[in-house]
């Protein structure tokens, strides 16, 4: 649907910074760009605004940044639900219900990020990282955690953008990746929980100071 596609295309454009937090968004002006019609732009304003993203303003919309509370909270919420998605794939892979191709493409994407990571490339690093923690996600098998996550990520990352600088410590965010991916692997699912939780909580505290990404 044209509805969807004008949501995905202005989503995208305010997760990379293009449509800032404070950005002033109107349905003419986003037809304009995105050329298409009014109809399904409106649409799209009207899920984005159930998403979080923005907020009714006037005619238009407002693109929304959590306040330090609510970021707070918004980073509690995926603290738990990645270390419930952690758990649920490390005890699916114990039962036999991942494929080992899913294996490999999660530490390719985990060498991919640490990469990136390491050699400052930051919107590579962000793209890449949130693709391990929601690849992490799917092979829970949970979709109402992983559409949850989505909807969490959606807001920190806009809410952070600003912020954003390489990790004053790369390898211990690749440490964390990797210890998280070897105990899915190994399918230990409390090992896998209380390191997802940690990785969480130390973004957190590392993105409080304006020393890291999200």
């Amino acid at each position: 649907m044209q509805s969807d596609v004008a949501w995905s295309r202005l989503r995208e454009l305010i997760l990379d910074g293009t449509y800032p937090p404070g950005a002033r968004l109107t349905e003419t002006d986003v037809a304009a760009a995105l050329e298409m019609s009014r109809t399904p732009v409106r649409e799209a304003l009207r899920a984005l605004t159930a998403d979080g993203l923005v907020r009714p303003a006037g005619r238009g919309v407002v693109v929304v940044a959590l306040e330090a509370s609510a970021l707070e909270d918004a980073y509690q919420v995926r603290a738990a639900l990645e270390a419930l998605t952690a758990e649920l794939a490390a005890t699916r892979q114990g039962e036999g219900r991942i494929a080992p191709a899913d294996l490999v493409s999660l530490r390719d994407v985990a060498d991919a990020t640490a990469d990136a990571t390491a050699r400052g490339r930051m919107a590579e690093a962000v793209g890449l990282n949130r693709r391990f923690h929601r690849r992490i996600a799917e092979l829970a098998g949970n979709a109402v955690a992983l559409h949850t996550l989505e909807r969490v990520w959606d807001q920190i990352q806009v809410s952070t953008l600003r912020s954003l600088a390489p990790p004053s410590r790369p390898a211990h965010v690749s440490s964390q990746h990797e210890q998280l991916l070897a105990a899915i692997i190994e399918a230990r699912p409390q090992d896998a929980a209380a390191i997802a939780r940690a990785h969480v909580l130390d973004t957190r505290a590392v993105t409080h100071s304006k020393d890291g990404f999200t």
